[in-house]
């Protein structure tokens, strides 16, 4: 048995749900077993995480319906849990410890609300009917007795699509959330979750082994290099073939692809952002729709290399594994359905190789090389810019790329806001809704260790010095970088 470290217990709870679940569903007794799920995997009585065992359970109950795709009626990929969300309080400024009881009152004159007043022992008392956490009383203290305390899954979302109900469960505002899923990982109770397509998937690999006759190809995120510490990349390789998948290809070919069209429209446009993140793609439609010709019309990678694979192969299915959350969305997008038949995460998978007993560090290695070193390296902040500086120059133009490289929505939205006013200094907006780039997406293995240089170890380790040797060596089919500067269908 493989010994791994879970960030947090909540992480571990959410991948025995999983697994239990897929185990099931592949031997056909899901049915049959749904209602005792929750019994086998919460924690006994002494142990449990919650006021008492019954709660527990109707937690994970809840945890299998996600697992099982969640709310049809929803449109969103994260839920909330409300059973699981009841601890956390409300929030917003409040006074701590600290404060002294000063004479000054910085903090009085600095509110413009008349929020601020003091008890009998002089200390600061803020009306939360007047106050509107503007943050300016903080700003003011000299002793920073005053904090802006909100709930871990508010922190986490930089774009203010979070906020609780009147009864103090978390609500999530559809139409601001843009489903980077920062808060899921966030939530320190696990009351928010994705919805899961580990059935849809293997439905794909049943399908298969049943005699359907079509190969599945498994596309997996360059950020693969990261996860799965406790074996190698290679026998990770191997363990998705004993699942049942016929190929195993590299996003990063698809980013190989992206950089060279990418490249050429900068070159064509003078400007643009990049396409590969869905959540800062569709952040920046919601909220800067004046951008919209501003942000690049190619296909993510996931997507590119999935239709190139439809082409060669039209009866082929196609599932995509990464640390996104987002990325599901992309199933559903007309520009992406035809060539993705499904998306799961890295935690998905993982519950999929525990399913069916496989053990990853004890098989052999099966390489996986596809992509160049600049399509690998999309994995962290700052790759595709490099990415596409290097497809300029085997383009043969001397257009320079001038990169504003950004990660994390607060500093997308920075970077949006001064390409509107004209004040972006720079040509080019590199976009990653998580931090750190994907090597910091919410549905990672492991957010505790997310070192950039794993990406660029692993980056190195490509047999194809350029990009145009990676596309060109696509199957052997010396046409494909043609085919790169084909349009979007």
């Amino acid at each position: 048995m493989i010994e791994r470290k879970f960030d947090t217990l909540v992480q571990q709870l959410k991948s025995r749900v999983l697994a239990e679940v897929a185990r099931d569903y592949w031997d056909g007794t899901l049915e049959e077993k749904k209602r005792f799920i929750p019994k086998m995997i919460s924690p006994g009585p002494k142990s449990t995480m919650r006021c008492c065992i019954y709660k527990e359970r109707a937690i994970v109950t809840d945890r299998i319906y996600l697992a099982l795709g969640g709310d049809k009626n929803n449109p969103n990929l994260l839920e909330v849990i409300e059973a699981a969300c009841d601890s956390c309080p409300f929030g917003g400024m409040t006074v701590t410890d600290m404060c002294r009881g000063c004479l000054a009152h910085r903090c009085e004159q600095a509110c413009r609300l008349n929020a601020i007043s003091f008890g009998s022992d002089l200390r600061c008392i803020i009306d939360k009917n007047k106050c509107v956490n503007c943050g300016l009383c903080a700003k003011a203290c000299q002793f920073g007795a005053i904090v802006d305390k909100k709930r871990p899954c508010e922190a986490a979302c930089k774009i203010n699509a979070i906020h609780p109900r009147e009864d103090g469960i978390t609500e999530i505002d559809n139409s601001k959330c843009v489903q980077c899923g920062q808060c899921s990982y966030a939530c320190p109770f696990g009351a928010i979750m994705d919805k899961s397509f580990i059935t849809k998937c293997i439905d794909i690999l049943k399908g298969s082994d049943g005699g359907r006759n079509y190969k599945t190809y498994i596309i997996v995120a360059p950020s693969i290099c990261s996860q799965f510490h406790y074996a190698k990349l290679g026998q990770v390789v191997t363990g998705m073939h004993r699942l049942g998948f016929t190929n195993v290809l590299e996003a990063a070919l698809g980013a190989d692809l992206v950089a060279y069209n990418e490249a050429g429209n900068l070159a064509e446009e003078g400007s643009c952002t990049s396409s590969c993140c869905p959540a800062f793609v569709k952040y920046a439609k919601n909220n800067y729709p004046t951008l919209k010709d501003k942000i690049s019309h190619n296909l993510s990678p996931m997507a590119a290399i999935a239709r190139h694979v439809k082409r060669m192969d039209p009866t082929c299915k196609t599932v995509f594994v990464g640390p996104c959350i987002a990325k599901k969305n992309e199933m559903f997008r007309p520009d992406s359905a035809p060539f993705v038949d499904c998306v799961i995460t890295f935690e998905e998978l993982e519950a999929m190789f525990d399913a069916k007993s496989i053990v990853l560090n004890v098989l052999e290695e099966t390489e996986l090389d596809n992509a160049s070193y600049f399509g690998r390296i999309f994995a962290r902040s700052g790759g595709l810019s490099e990415a596409v500086a290097q497809a300029l120059k085997e383009r043969g133009s001397d257009f320079e790329v001038k990169p504003v490289k950004v990660s994390g929505l607060d500093q997308c939205r920075s970077a949006l806001n001064q390409m509107k006013t004209g004040r972006l200094p720079g040509n080019f907006i590199e976009g990653m809704a998580c931090p750190g780039g994907c090597i910091g997406g919410p549905a990672c293995l492991t957010h505790e260790v997310r070192d950039a240089a794993d990406v660029d170890r692993y980056g190195k380790t490509s047999s194809a010095p350029t990009i145009t040797d990676a596309i060109n060596g696509i199957h052997g089919d010396a046409t494909i970088a043609s085919n790169a500067d084909l349009p979007n269908e």
